[in-house]
């Protein structure tokens, strides 16, 4: 069964021939090269695009190993561009190529041969549209911008979001939240059938395909003590942490010592291969960030799952990283909101403590606060979940979303109380 990833398809329909290289990144293994390779080259021959006009290259693949050489891959593309007809270049992989340090007067920087030289070079004729894709963020740093002269533009594709999986799910919606919160969007992983071959390709693919390539590329000399860093994130996924208090708990729990810079570092490297995401603490009153502590999530909860070995499925945590999930997919910023309660003790002193807001999502002129609960049945938990929103004061609207569905309604302060499923299949509640 193909899903019909519209979002994405549009991001690249929009996007052709505006003079600019996509560049089209993500997890490996999401879908990245079959919005690619399917889906738009599919959109292409049918406005007219023929065969020959598009040119593949996908570099993880062996037969293709030859054009890791910058060198020689330019020399294969413009050796397929023929006529004075639009060609579009898919290039699959691009981190792939290496740097190469020869003399060659048809490109710039002739020292250092790259694959920003290669794109560089085909944005330089007139008759191409080029795509590349990608599964490392270095390739969107500063830098790389700089590289292609502001010329380059992102589409960040990610797993399957739960509205995708159900378009593929033969079943009750009910059955299929609990299926996404055990095995998440990780398309193979929604394809194949039951727990043991689902669980078989996640635990495979997190070891053997994401932490591998960590350790290669990074060139990592203690892969243990990578090892270990992904099972405590894994395990605290949106509890608050930071380096500090991670070598602590390895210290005091594990009985393990290792510095909080080489913590830092890994963590670094798993957000740059987008296996996690750290979400910044945001002072909503105080307009600024707070720099202590960040929240961490997993860009799929199947491969969170999968690393935990299917032992530690807290509804909870689990719903909150599926919320996240989807506020970026849908392409707002997010930052965990904080405000300030005061109050009295026993004595009347006074008491001041800093409450969360679980997201604060953000696009343009568009705000939303959002709390995720998993029930709010009772008076304190509601409360609870409640009092941070009032604080916030301003007149963006508030959320509560809350297990399974549940028909969206006003509660007396004014909070949009939401089924879960409700706002992950309808975007149309954040308008």
């Amino acid at each position: 069964m193909t899903v019909n990833r519209q979002d994405y398809l549009n991001r690249l329909i929009n996007r052709r021939l505006n003079g600019m290289v996509k560049v089209i990144t993500g997890l490996r293994r999401s879908g990245k090269s079959f919005l690619l390779f399917n889906l738009y080259r599919s959109y292409l021959n049918s406005i007219g695009v023929d065969d020959a006009h598009i040119i593949e290259v996908a570099l993880d693949d062996a037969d293709n190993y030859v054009y890791h050489n910058p060198r020689k891959l330019l020399k294969y593309i413009r050796s397929k561009i023929v006529d004075s007809a639009e060609y579009y270049i898919f290039i699959d992989e691009i981190q792939f190529v290496k740097s190469v340090k020869v003399k060659d007067p048809e490109i710039e920087n002739p020292e250092s041969i790259t694959f920003y030289s290669v794109v560089n070079a085909l944005l330089r004729l007139r008759n191409v549209d080029v795509y590349v894709t990608g599964s490392n963020s270095r390739m969107l740093s500063k830098d790389v911008m700089t590289e292609f002269r502001g010329r380059g533009d992102e589409v960040r594709v990610r797993p399957f979001s739960f509205a995708e999986f159900m378009s593929a799910y033969d079943g009750d919606v009910r059955d299929g939240w609990d299926e996404y919160l055990e095995y998440g969007g990780m398309p193979l992983a929604v394809m194949a059938k039951g727990h043991e071959a689902k669980s078989r390709y996640l635990k495979n693919l997190f070891e053997e395909t994401y932490l591998r390539d960590v350790v290669e590329r990074y060139r990592i000399r203690k892969p243990a003590a990578l090892n270990d860093v992904v099972n405590v994130l894994a395990s605290s996924v949106g509890s608050l942490t930071n380096p500090e208090r991670l070598a602590n708990t390895f210290r005091t729990v594990k009985r393990e010592s290792i510095l909080p810079k080489t913590i830092g570092a890994y963590i670094k490297k798993l957000s740059d291969s987008f296996l996690v995401d750290g979400v910044r603490r945001f002072d909503i009153k105080g307009r600024k960030y707070i720099a202590s502590t960040l929240k961490y999530y997993f860009a799929d909860v199947g491969l969170r799952n999968a690393r935990l070995g299917f032992r530690q499925n807290e509804p909870t945590h689990l719903m909150e990283n599926v919320i996240y999930n989807e506020l970026v997919t849908r392409g707002y910023d997010v930052d965990v909101g904080v405000v300030e309660l005061f109050g009295k003790d026993e004595r009347g002193n006074g008491l001041k403590k800093q409450v969360e807001i679980d997201f604060v999502a953000t696009m343009a002129d568009k705000r939303y606060y959002i709390q995720s609960a998993l029930k709010i049945d009772d008076d304190e938990k509601r409360a609870q979940e409640v009092r941070p929103l009032i604080k916030v004061g301003d007149s963006f609207t508030k959320m509560i979303l809350v297990d399974g569905k549940r028909v969206p309604r006003r509660d007396e302060a004014g909070n949009l109380v939401v089924g879960v499923i409700d706002f992950l299949l309808d975007p149309g509640l954040m308008v």
